[in-house]
């Protein structure tokens, strides 16, 4: 089976513009995610996906492979699908943000191991959350999931809710899971997603993986021990960049 990793990078971020080309252990951002998809085996091939031209000209600056994309993408999936629209071999698409620099092989792998279960066309993973102010911090979107690891559910509001208990209490009696935004799809199925109109819950929650639930696509989730170190802002960056130092002392 081939994988290919797609990692959409937006230059005009709303909080933080030109957040791919910014410079973690001085090297740019994008490089970091690129270098650690490219680290995973199982993955054939890397493709930054990207609307803009100063990211179009980094990334083979360091080795890497990327292609230009429409900047009307309403979405990251709408921008990995257009790469993935012209690949004729890959059978499954991984989607890796381009702010996720610290994304680690183990995850990758963890996420290629799905498809060799027929049943699943979709599967993310998720972090168990262990500070009680994660669980009702609306920026933290938590999930819910079945025996079999299907996603019942996804919220920014703290699910499940649990009724009778104080908050500042919760942790001690329910573990909750946060979602990380890492997707694969079956090639066709990722096609079919963007081509669905955007559903109630959706619009709601502002959760795209709403949408694919609600249009009845069944979403496989595993639980990782490594949780998400995505970069939103430059405050976000500034901790990064402290934790690369930290984790790469000599």
């Amino acid at each position: 089976m081939k994988f290919t990793a797609i990692i959409p990078a937006r230059y005009a971020s709303t909080r933080f513009p030109g957040k791919p080309l910014e410079l973690i252990g001085g090297r740019p951002m994008i490089q970091h995610v690129y270098e650690k998809a490219m680290a995973c085996q199982q993955l054939s091939q890397v493709i930054v996906a990207t609307d803009d031209q100063r990211i179009l000209d980094c990334v083979p600056s360091f080795g890497g492979h990327a292609q230009l994309t429409s900047a009307e993408h309403p979405s990251g999936t709408d921008r990995v699908a257009e790469v993935a629209q012209g690949l004729v071999d890959t059978e499954v698409v991984i989607n890796i943000q381009g702010d996720e620099p610290f994304v680690r092989v183990e995850q990758l792998e963890q996420l290629c191991s799905f498809f060799s279960r027929p049943e699943v066309d979709i599967a993310t993973l998720a972090h168990p959350i262990a500070e009680e102010g994660f669980i009702h911090d609306p920026n933290v979107v938590k999930a819910v999931f079945s025996a079999s690891g299907k996603a019942l559910y996804f919220s920014r509001s703290a699910i499940p809710f649990l009724r009778g208990r104080a908050v500042g209490e919760w942790q001690s009696f329910q573990q909750h899971y946060q979602h990380l935004g890492l997707y694969a799809y079956r090639k066709e199925v990722l096609l079919e997603l963007t081509q669905l109109q955007a559903s109630s819950l959706e619009q709601a929650e502002s959760l795209e993986q709403l949408r694919w639930l609600q249009a009845d696509y069944a979403i496989y989730l595993a639980v990782t021990p490594h949780k998400s170190l995505g970069i939103d802002t430059p405050e976000d960056l500034a901790r990064a960049e402290q934790w690369w130092q930290q984790q790469n002392r000599v």
